[in-house]
Protein backbone atom coordinates (compact mmCIF):
# COMPACT_ATOMS: atom_id res chain seq x y z
CA UNK A 1 0.00 0.00 0.00
CA UNK A 2 2.96 2.18 0.60
CA UNK A 3 1.19 4.45 2.44
CA UNK A 4 -1.62 4.39 5.41
CA UNK A 5 -4.48 5.48 3.92
CA UNK A 6 -5.52 6.63 7.62
CA UNK A 7 -6.04 5.59 11.25
CA UNK A 8 -7.38 2.00 10.45
CA UNK A 9 -4.28 0.44 8.45
CA UNK A 10 -2.30 2.51 10.79
CA UNK A 11 -3.76 0.57 13.61
CA UNK A 12 -3.47 -2.91 11.55
CA UNK A 13 0.57 -1.97 11.18
CA UNK A 14 1.02 -1.41 14.51
CA UNK A 15 -1.07 -4.44 16.06
CA UNK A 16 0.89 -6.77 13.53
CA UNK A 17 4.33 -5.76 15.16
CA UNK A 18 2.76 -6.32 18.43
CA UNK A 19 1.65 -9.47 17.94
CA UNK A 20 5.32 -10.23 16.17
CA UNK A 21 7.02 -9.24 19.34
CA UNK A 22 4.52 -11.04 21.71
CA UNK A 23 5.49 -14.20 19.75
CA UNK A 24 9.08 -13.34 20.22
CA UNK A 25 8.79 -13.01 23.95
CA UNK A 26 9.70 -8.46 23.41
CA UNK A 27 7.53 -5.70 24.59
CA UNK A 28 8.39 -2.19 24.26
CA UNK A 29 6.59 1.39 24.69
CA UNK A 30 7.12 4.11 21.83
CA UNK A 31 5.02 7.59 21.89
CA UNK A 32 4.68 8.94 18.26
CA UNK A 33 3.76 12.21 16.80
CA UNK A 34 2.77 13.28 13.31
CA UNK A 35 0.33 12.39 10.50
CA UNK A 36 0.19 8.91 12.48
CA UNK A 37 -0.68 10.65 15.45
CA UNK A 38 -2.99 12.80 13.81
CA UNK A 39 -4.95 10.19 12.92
CA UNK A 40 -5.04 8.01 15.49
CA UNK A 41 -6.61 11.00 17.89
CA UNK A 42 -9.17 11.38 15.07
CA UNK A 43 -7.88 14.67 14.00
CA UNK A 44 -7.18 14.08 10.06
CA UNK A 45 -8.42 10.89 8.23
CA UNK A 46 -5.61 11.25 5.50
CA UNK A 47 -2.80 9.57 3.87
CA UNK A 48 0.72 9.15 5.47
CA UNK A 49 3.99 7.33 4.99
CA UNK A 50 5.53 6.49 7.84
CA UNK A 51 4.69 6.37 11.92
CA UNK A 52 7.48 8.81 13.56
CA UNK A 53 8.43 7.91 17.03
CA UNK A 54 9.78 10.54 19.30
CA UNK A 55 10.56 8.48 22.19
CA UNK A 56 10.62 5.06 24.09
CA UNK A 57 8.58 4.49 26.92
CA UNK A 58 9.89 2.69 30.31
CA UNK A 59 7.37 1.30 33.19
CA UNK A 60 8.37 2.80 36.17
CA UNK A 61 5.65 1.44 38.25
CA UNK A 62 3.97 4.55 38.40
CA UNK A 63 0.59 5.44 36.16
CA UNK A 64 2.86 7.43 33.79
CA UNK A 65 5.82 5.50 31.78
CA UNK A 66 8.94 7.50 31.89
CA UNK A 67 10.24 8.87 28.41
CA UNK A 68 13.27 8.38 26.74
CA UNK A 69 15.18 9.56 24.09
CA UNK A 70 15.37 6.65 21.37
CA UNK A 71 18.41 5.64 20.49
CA UNK A 72 19.81 6.16 16.83
CA UNK A 73 19.08 2.35 15.52
CA UNK A 74 16.23 0.76 17.40
CA UNK A 75 16.63 -3.09 18.84
CA UNK A 76 17.12 -5.30 16.23
CA UNK A 77 14.09 -7.61 17.09
CA UNK A 78 11.43 -4.53 16.65
CA UNK A 79 13.30 -3.67 13.33
CA UNK A 80 12.99 -6.94 12.16
CA UNK A 81 9.27 -7.03 13.31
CA UNK A 82 8.95 -3.53 11.44
CA UNK A 83 10.70 -4.70 8.34
CA UNK A 84 8.13 -8.09 8.07
CA UNK A 85 5.02 -6.48 8.94
CA UNK A 86 6.64 -3.75 6.36
CA UNK A 87 7.11 -6.46 3.49
CA UNK A 88 3.22 -8.27 4.32
CA UNK A 89 1.64 -4.84 3.89
CA UNK A 90 3.71 -3.30 1.02
CA UNK A 91 4.83 -0.46 3.16
CA UNK A 92 8.78 0.92 3.26
CA UNK A 93 11.17 -1.19 5.35
CA UNK A 94 11.40 1.74 8.02
CA UNK A 95 7.68 2.68 8.16
CA UNK A 96 8.36 2.40 11.79
CA UNK A 97 11.01 5.68 12.44
CA UNK A 98 13.07 7.83 14.88
CA UNK A 99 12.84 11.04 12.24
CA UNK A 100 11.43 13.43 14.91
CA UNK A 101 13.88 12.10 18.00
CA UNK A 102 16.43 14.44 16.67
CA UNK A 103 13.19 16.89 18.73
CA UNK A 104 15.19 15.69 22.15
CA UNK A 105 18.47 18.03 21.28
CA UNK A 106 16.84 21.13 21.88
CA UNK A 107 13.69 20.21 24.06
CA UNK A 108 9.95 18.42 24.03
CA UNK A 109 6.91 20.74 24.47
CA UNK A 110 6.80 21.47 28.36
CA UNK A 111 4.86 18.61 30.12
CA UNK A 112 4.95 16.39 27.03
CA UNK A 113 5.16 13.05 28.88
CA UNK A 114 2.25 14.27 31.24
CA UNK A 115 -0.43 14.47 28.29
CA UNK A 116 0.37 11.24 26.08
CA UNK A 117 -2.63 9.19 25.05
CA UNK A 118 -1.59 5.16 25.68
CA UNK A 119 -2.83 1.62 23.39
CA UNK A 120 -1.95 -1.18 23.57
CA UNK A 121 -1.25 -3.13 20.81
CA UNK A 122 -0.38 -6.69 21.94
CA UNK A 123 3.74 -6.20 22.57
CA UNK A 124 3.67 -2.81 21.30
CA UNK A 125 2.59 -0.12 24.09
CA UNK A 126 2.14 3.03 21.58
CA UNK A 127 1.60 6.20 23.59
CA UNK A 128 -0.11 9.25 20.91
CA UNK A 129 1.27 13.00 21.85
CA UNK A 130 -1.51 15.15 22.65
CA UNK A 131 -3.30 17.50 20.27
CA UNK A 132 -2.29 19.96 22.88
CA UNK A 133 1.50 19.10 21.76
CA UNK A 134 1.33 18.58 18.39
CA UNK A 135 0.33 22.01 18.02
CA UNK A 136 3.76 22.88 19.05
CA UNK A 137 5.17 20.82 16.82
CA UNK A 138 3.37 21.11 13.76
CA UNK A 139 3.91 25.42 14.86
CA UNK A 140 7.37 24.60 14.33
CA UNK A 141 7.30 22.22 11.72
CA UNK A 142 5.48 25.07 9.52
CA UNK A 143 7.31 27.67 10.10
CA UNK A 144 10.28 25.11 8.92
CA UNK A 145 8.82 24.21 5.86
CA UNK A 146 7.48 25.57 2.70
CA UNK A 147 4.48 27.89 3.54
CA UNK A 148 0.74 27.52 3.91
CA UNK A 149 0.22 25.08 1.16
CA UNK A 150 2.87 22.58 3.28
CA UNK A 151 1.05 19.75 5.30
CA UNK A 152 2.18 20.85 8.61
CA UNK A 153 0.38 24.23 8.03
CA UNK A 154 -2.78 22.33 7.25
CA UNK A 155 -2.59 20.06 9.81
CA UNK A 156 -2.09 22.92 12.62
CA UNK A 157 -5.24 24.53 11.08
CA UNK A 158 -6.79 21.14 11.27
CA UNK A 159 -6.07 20.90 14.89
CA UNK A 160 -7.57 24.57 15.43
CA UNK A 161 -5.38 25.86 17.86
CA UNK A 162 -7.46 28.72 20.41
CA UNK A 163 -5.62 32.05 20.61
CA UNK A 164 -3.76 30.87 24.04
CA UNK A 165 -2.56 27.02 22.62
CA UNK A 166 -0.99 28.91 19.74
CA UNK A 167 0.70 31.91 22.13
CA UNK A 168 1.97 29.60 23.96
CA UNK A 169 3.57 27.06 21.16
CA UNK A 170 4.69 30.34 19.54
CA UNK A 171 6.89 30.99 22.50
CA UNK A 172 8.27 27.46 23.06
CA UNK A 173 8.77 27.53 18.85
CA UNK A 174 10.67 30.75 19.41
CA UNK A 175 13.18 28.97 21.92
CA UNK A 176 13.62 26.68 19.25
CA UNK A 177 15.57 29.08 17.08
CA UNK A 178 16.10 32.59 17.99
CA UNK A 179 17.56 33.67 14.98
CA UNK A 180 15.89 36.84 13.52
CA UNK A 181 14.95 34.94 10.35
CA UNK A 182 13.24 32.39 11.84
CA UNK A 183 11.36 34.77 13.94
CA UNK A 184 9.99 36.62 10.95
CA UNK A 185 8.93 33.19 8.93
CA UNK A 186 7.32 32.30 12.53
CA UNK A 187 5.44 35.98 12.53
CA UNK A 188 3.91 35.02 9.29
CA UNK A 189 2.86 31.59 9.87
CA UNK A 190 1.15 32.52 13.02
CA UNK A 191 -0.90 35.88 10.99
CA UNK A 192 -1.98 33.42 8.72
CA UNK A 193 -3.13 31.18 10.86
CA UNK A 194 -4.63 33.60 12.88
CA UNK A 195 -6.53 34.80 9.55
CA UNK A 196 -7.64 31.18 8.48
CA UNK A 197 -8.71 30.66 11.86
CA UNK A 198 -11.14 33.90 12.28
Amino acid sequence: MNRFAGSTQIEMALQAVGELLTAEGHSIGIVIVGGAALNLLGVVERTTRDVDVLALAEQTGSDRPRLLQPPEQLPDWLQRAIREVGRDLGLTSDWLNTGPALQWRQGLPPGLETRVEWREFSGLTVGIASRYDLIFLKLYAAADSTGPESVHYQDLLRLQPTGDELEAAAEWVRAQDTSPAFGKILDKVLYHVHQDLS
